[in-house]
Parts: structure tokens; C-alpha cells; sequence
């Protein structure tokens, strides 16, 4: 990578390659990609290297060996096809007919603003369908391998995440500055911020995520059970009201019956919950709740549940798009924690039954056509 300054901004840039360069190259643009796979062009481009459909087979490949991994090779692909995954994947093709082509990428550059592992796959697959990618960093990742990866990489600031990575008018300008079109938050930073994804929107870039309206309310636990509730999802007995006198708290705890989990309506990690056994214990749990979440998330409004002693915590994905189509992405298991922080998560989720695999599924879909998201959620 090379260094290039453009408007006083320091920025990492590809260099030029001979082979692959070309005259007609603006100067901050970067060499052309070579095409991931053969599948993904109609023909190659006069700068890029030709494809072979087939590779040619090395001489010292000896023509046994070469026979044996074109078995194993059909042998994949009809394990593929025949979906003997554990879990079924309806987006796969129970035909043994050649993958169609991927149509051009309506989104031809795309900004990742994060760093580390997500920001690696979110490259990976971006450069296999032929999309162009920015990497963003701090001083802290001036050589990581997320910088390595892009075809551009853009200084945001200093080490600390509230001068980098949080950053988020750096992060969009970046964006505009090197033409992409798009960001993708990956997880953690900026990744559940309304502001940021309604700050991408007011400046005409496409915030691969759920919309600004369903960021705010599924980061409210009051909203989105509400939202859940209407949608015929099942919700843990519990009062999550607006009306937060301590009385009447109390006496919704009377209702649900103790155990009951206190927590705070904004923010996670842990924080500000509290196991009540009694009614003895209630209102000082409530007081120190609602401490700790105005000092972590600026908001002291807590909901209560009926506390669950042996549960497993279940997730589901689910992928929207802006026409009303939804599907879920299956499940995964969330239950090993650590002081109600999730420490592994195992997909598929081991002992779940068909049906009720299809329960939960149809009912996150559900909840997502209902609150019209877009998007991974």
C-alpha cells in the first residue's frame, strides 16, 4: 500500500500494477479487479489476466490423483445440491444444473466501517461479487489486515474508538470522498445506531442495515415487545409500561410472581439487571437498577419479567429486503453466558426440534414483515 494525499486527508491506496494498470485510470481509482470467478463475467477484460473455466491440470499432477479429486469434486457438489446439512437451506437448488450467473451489482463500491474479522468477510465476499471495497482505520491498525484487504483504505484519527470508529462523520465522509455508495457497519461501533444509519440516509448512501425507525425501537425492550406482541410472537410474562412509579412496579411483581429478572429498557451487556427473589429486596433492586442504567445508558427506565431459572436463549436471522420479502436464516443457541453476556454462540442450535425450528422462524418473519425492516437483523 501506498500513501496518497488528497485535500490535506492522508489515505492508503493499492499501488498501480503494470499489468494490470491502464491509461484511462483516474488517478484515485485503483487497478481493476481481476473477476473472483468465471461465473461472475461474461468475458474478461483486455487489462485483466484471461480466465480459464477449467484450469490446466500442472504436469506433475499425475492422472490418477487428478481423476480422484474430480470425484471428490462431484461428490461435494451433489452433497450440496441433495442439502445434507444439518439444517436445510431453502436458498440452495435441489437440481444438479449449473448456477445462472450473478447479475452486476447495483452497488459498486461499498464502505466497511469496522475492523478485525467482520470487516475481513465483509471484503471477502464483496470482492466475490465483484464490488469494490474502502477499508477504514486508526493510527492503532495503520498496517491490520482489514487495511490489506481493501482496495482502499482511509485514516479516520487517533486510536481511541470515539476518534475512529465511532466517528461517524468521518466514516461518511470517507464514503463520499472515495465514491462508495454504500456502508456496512459490520457488528459493535456504529452498527446499532440510529443516528448514524438516518446520517447515511440524509446523505444518499445506502446503510446496509435495518432502517433508522427499527434500530430506535428494537433498542427500546418496551417497543419491541410491544412490536413482538402485536406480531402474535410469544413474550415472556412481564410488565414493560411506560408508568415507572415504584409502587406500581411492586405490585406488577406481585402479579408476575417472584423470581422476577428487573431490567433496563435501553442499552445491554448485563447491565443494570437484577435477579428479586421477594418483595423484601424489590424496591432496593429497583433503585440500584435504575442507578446503573442512567450512569451506562443515559436512560433509567426499567421493565420486569418473570425470571426464567433453567433457560436457553435462542436467536434467529433474519434477512429482509425493501419489497416486504422476508426469510429467516435459522437459529442459533446464545444460552452460554457469563453474568447475562453471551460468551459462545452455536449455530445450528443442538436439540431443537423441526417444528419448533419452523415455530420461531415463522414467527421472527412475522415480526419483521410486521415492523417493515430491510435488511440483515
Amino acid at each position: 500500500l501506498e500513501e496518497e494525499e488528497t485535500s490535506g486527508t492522508r489515505r492508503l491506496v493499492r499501488p498501480q500494477s503494470p499489468r494490470l494498470s491502464s491509461p484511462a485510470t483516474a488517478p484515485n481509482q485503483t487497478y481493476p479487479r481481476p473477476d473472483p470467478s468465471p461465473r461472475h463475467s461474461a468475458s474478461p477484460t483486455p487489462q485483466s489476466p484471461p480466465h480459464h473455466t477449467t484450469p490446466p491440470r500442472s504436469a506433475h499432477t499425475p492422472p490418477a490423483m487428478a481423476s480422484r479429486l474430480l470425484r471428490l469434486h462431484h461428490q461435494l457438489r451433489r452433497r450440496r445440491h441433495h442439502g445434507t446439512s444439518p439444517v436445510p437451506c431453502r436458498l440452495l437448488s435441489s437440481s444438479s444444473a449449473p448456477e445462472p450467473p450473478l447479475p452486476s451489482p447495483t452497488v459498486e463500491k461499498v464502505l466497511v466501517a469496522n475492523r478485525g474479522e467482520i470487516a475481513c468477510r465483509v471484503m471477502r465476499t464483496a470482492r466475490r461479487l465483484g464490488i469494490a471495497t474502502v477499508a477504514v482505520y486508526s493510527d492503532a491498525d495503520r498496517a491490520a489486515l482489514h487495511v490489506r484487504a481493501a482496495d482502499e483504505a482511509v485514516r479516520l484519527g487517533l486510536p481511541p474508538a470515539r476518534e475512529s470508529y465511532l466517528n461517524a462523520a468521518a466514516i461518511v465522509d470517507a464514503a463520499l470522498r472515495t465514491g462508495a455508495k454504500a456502508i456496512h457497519p459490520g457488528y459493535g461501533f456504529l452498527s446499532e445506531s440510529a443516528d448514524f444509519a438516518q446520517l447515511c440516509e440524509s446523505e444518499g448512501l445506502t446503510f446496509i442495515g435495518p432502517p433508522p425507525s427499527a434500530i430506535r425501537d428494537m433498542g427500546d425492550k418496551s417497543a419491541s415487545k410491544r412490536i413482538m406482541g402485536a406480531a402474535g410472537v410469544p413474550l415472556v410474562p412481564g410488565y414493560h409500561g411506560a408508568d415507572q412509579d415504584i409502587e406500581l412496579l411492586k405490585l406488577e411483581a406481585d402479579k408476575i410472581g417472584y423470581p422476577v429478572l428487573i431490567k433496563p429498557t435501553h442499552g445491554g451487556g448485563g447491565k443494570g439487571m437484577r435477579i428479586v427473589q421477594g418483595p423484601d429486596d424489590f424496591v432496593d433492586s429497583v433503585r440500584s437498577a435504575q442507578r446503573e442504567a442512567a450512569a451506562s445508558f443515559g436512560i433509567d427506565t426499567l421493565l420486569i419479567e418473570k425470571y426464567i431459572t433453567q433457560p436457553r436463549h435462542i436467536e434467529v436471522q433474519v434477512f429482509c429486503d425493501k419489497h416486504g420479502n422476508a426469510i429467516h436464516l435459522y437459529e442459533r443457541d446464545c444460552s452460554l453466558q457469563r453474568r447475562h453476556q453471551k460468551i459462545i454462540e452455536e449455530a445450528p442450535a443442538p436439540n431443537v426440534t423441526t417444528e419448533f425450528r419452523a415455530h420461531i422462524g415463522e414467527a421472527a418473519v412475522s415480526a419483521a414483515k410486521g415492523h417493515l425492516l430491510d435488511s440483515l437483523c
